[in-house]
């Protein structure tokens, strides 16, 4: 491994963090401001087999369609079409398994995706909701590395195609990550970091993020303004960050507003700061990408 791929890789793993984040505005904040991303990974790196030909040796399995599948090695990463690809593992409902598979839509997509635990279904929204999302793959690849001579598999929860390029998620509760894991992670990483691919293990999320995300999520479709109560709520929020509660009255039906306000601030056209819970006294601000359209 060269230099410059050690030293990417320590500005890449630098500690999170583990505190709430103040001044966070959910219009400006991304999928790694909301979330604790675990790190411990990095110490298993040692144990993989990183010789000079391993992103050949390396693989990744890849399913097109109902049966067809090609194998790229970690070094061909970027020649996968992988938006033509499905999911390389199928999703089970038993009555008796031990965790909760479903389907979640996403708004970015325009499509119900699959999760298999109730962790996953908010990694979901919440990236549904974090600036950039274009594309979400569940169980995208497999994964085949080498590590102590032995063949060992895995297969990431998640690939997001972003504005900013592919991120590669897996999704692990904290207090539930086995050293096993940690393997399966660090090698992983390596394989995102070879492709110029992001990689992040999301254990959990910041203080309020998940309640608030939640909230704004109730009016993520398409609403009708026939009042212009959103244009009445940028006017209001044009003026500084004002509690919501204040920014509502300002508007001629304020009750109606409320909706229309979570509406804005799914669409990040109105910003909450996320270091308090979400409420009536909630600070609101209009967007800074939406300033130069509204006057006061």
């Amino acid at each position: 491994m060269d230099v410059h791929m050690r030293d990417f890789r320590a500005s890449s793993v630098l500690p999170v963090p583990e505190g709430p984040q103040r001044d966070t505005w959910s219009d400006s904040c991304r999928l790694e401001d909301l979330a604790f991303l675990h790190r411990g990974f990095t110490e298993y790196a040692h144990r993989l087999d990183l010789d000079e030909r391993w992103s050949r040796r390396w693989t990744t399995r890849w399913k097109v369609g109902r049966d067809a599948a090609a194998t790229y090695s970690v070094r061909d990463l970027n020649e996968v079409d992988v938006r033509r690809t499905v999911p390389v593992r199928r999703f089970t409902w038993r009555t008796d398994q031990y965790h909760r598979p479903g389907l979640e839509y996403m708004v970015s997509t325009c499509r119900h995706h699959g999760y298999e635990s109730f962790e996953e279904e908010c990694l979901l929204m919440v990236a549904d909701f974090a600036a950039g999302l274009r594309e979400a793959l569940s169980q995208p690849f497999r994964l085949r590395f080498y590590a102590g001579g032995k063949r060992v598999d895995h297969t990431p929860d998640y690939l997001l195609l972003t504005d900013t390029g592919p991120f590669v998620i897996d999704v692990r509760p904290a207090g539930r990550v086995r050293p096993e894991d940690e393997l399966k992670f660090a090698a992983t990483f390596e394989a995102a970091l070879a492709a110029g691919w992001r990689y992040g293990v999301v254990t959990g999320w910041r203080r309020h993020v998940w309640e608030t995300v939640d909230a704004f999520s109730a009016e993520r479709r398409p609403l009708t303004n026939v009042l212009d109560l959103q244009g009445q709520l940028r006017a209001a929020a044009f003026q500084g960050p004002l509690p919501l509660q204040e920014l509502v009255d300002q508007c001629s039906i304020p009750a109606m507003a409320r909706a229309h306000a979570l509406h804005l601030l799914w669409h990040r056209e109105l910003g909450a700061d996320l270091s308090a819970p979400y409420g009536d006294a909630s600070l609101i601000r209009l967007a800074p990408s939406e300033r130069h359209g509204v006057r006061s």
